[in-house]
């Protein structure tokens, strides 16, 4: 899986000549795959194909790429958001290997995490446990689901002029697809903020009456998974750590450790993947001469309970947000969501 996972991203991001071969010989596909996608939109576009309507405000929170512009942790923000003005959000999502419902379930104790494949029964099952409003974790596509707002988001740190459509490239759909979304979010970790602004200016073009916000994903406090105990993140500058990130494009969240301070080791494995006994006590014994071990939190939920005492402490860190720009957009979002007359 990991050969393989690897295989697919040197086709979609590499710059040589054999990555720009596979990539033409995709080219056939791609275009059936978006005419496809155009075909299904204009579907749902025309009342053809019919949205399942509820009995409560549905926000979606979806991209337009495969993985990696952060829906987990800004979902989880915008149920908190909703929290503070007296709404009881639940979250419904797929529940692809499960990480996802956990990591919900740390960040927001209390709010219903209902993992669906048919999100139709995911949202009533959510409507039944009491909730006021759901938020669809990753649907953007999922139009079977009627939906009040969707929050669509862009990665700056994933960011190229050249966009391709699977299976070419990593976009499940082209730029323009934006113009459905009641607001656009442009996510960084580690991008310049100039990254951003081209970001902002190519969604200008493509969807010139959707708002556009952006934020930046930054590390949280560290955290032990055996004790709970945190640590400032300073403690990690000059430290010598192995960190350990089974996510999309973890390169980023290496990078943000770097940026703190310390030296460190990547191991990266796919995205969901699911570690074994075997894979931990390896990690463990790699990481003997380190001075942490660090995660995400995304896997920090699937290794603590395999994670050999004898190693020490297991830390991870989670993404906290920061509004950049646009946080009047995000507000207006949120007050209309809540608004008892929507």
């Amino acid at each position: 899986m990991t050969d393989r996972r690897r295989l697919v991203e040197n086709i979609w991001n590499a710059r040589g000549a054999r990555a720009r071969m596979m990539r033409a010989l995709l080219s056939p596909f791609e275009l059936l795959y978006g005419a496809a996608v155009a075909t299904r939109g204009k579907l749902y576009d025309w009342k053809i194909f019919r949205a399942a309507e509820f009995s409560v405000p549905v926000l979606s929170v979806g991209n337009l790429s495969v993985g990696g512009t952060g829906k987990t942790p800004v979902s989880a923000w915008l149920a908190r958001r909703l929290i503070d003005k007296g709404v009881a959000p639940a979250i419904v999502l797929r529940g692809y290997g499960g990480d996802e419902v956990i990591v919900h379930q740390r960040l927001n104790a209390g709010v219903p995490v209902i993992a669906s494949a048919d999100r139709i029964r995911g949202i009533r099952e959510a409507i039944a446990q009491g909730a006021d409003i759901v938020i669809l974790d990753d649907a953007f596509q999922h139009r079977r689901a009627s939906r009040d707002a969707d929050v669509l988001l862009v990665n700056a740190d994933a960011w190229t002029r050249k966009r391709r459509l699977l299976p070419a490239g990593p976009w499940r759909e082209p730029l323009g697809a934006a113009r459905r979304a009641t607001l656009v979010i442009v996510t960084r970790k580690t991008a310049d903020r100039a990254v951003v602004g081209d970001v902002t200016r190519a969604l200008g073009n493509a969807a010139p009456r959707v708002p556009v916000a952006a934020v930046h994903l930054l590390p949280g406090e560290l955290r032990s998974t055996a004790t709970g105990q945190t640590l400032p993140l300073h403690t990690l500058e000059d430290a010598e750590l192995m960190a350990i990130a089974a996510i999309a494009q973890p390169d980023s969240f290496f990078k943000q450790l770097t940026e703190l301070g310390a030296v460190v080791r990547p191991f990266s494995f796919p995205d969901h993947h699911a570690f074994t006994r075997a894979e931990a006590r390896k990690l463990a014994r790699e990481a003997a001469s380190s001075d942490f071990v660090v995660c995400t939190l995304k896997d920090a939920v699937k290794l603590e309970a395999i994670w050999p005492a004898e190693a020490g402490s297991l830390w991870y860190v989670s993404q906290r947000i920061r509004v950049e720009d646009g946080q009047q957009h995000i507000d207006r979002l949120l007050d209309d969501l809540s608004s008892p007359t929507l």
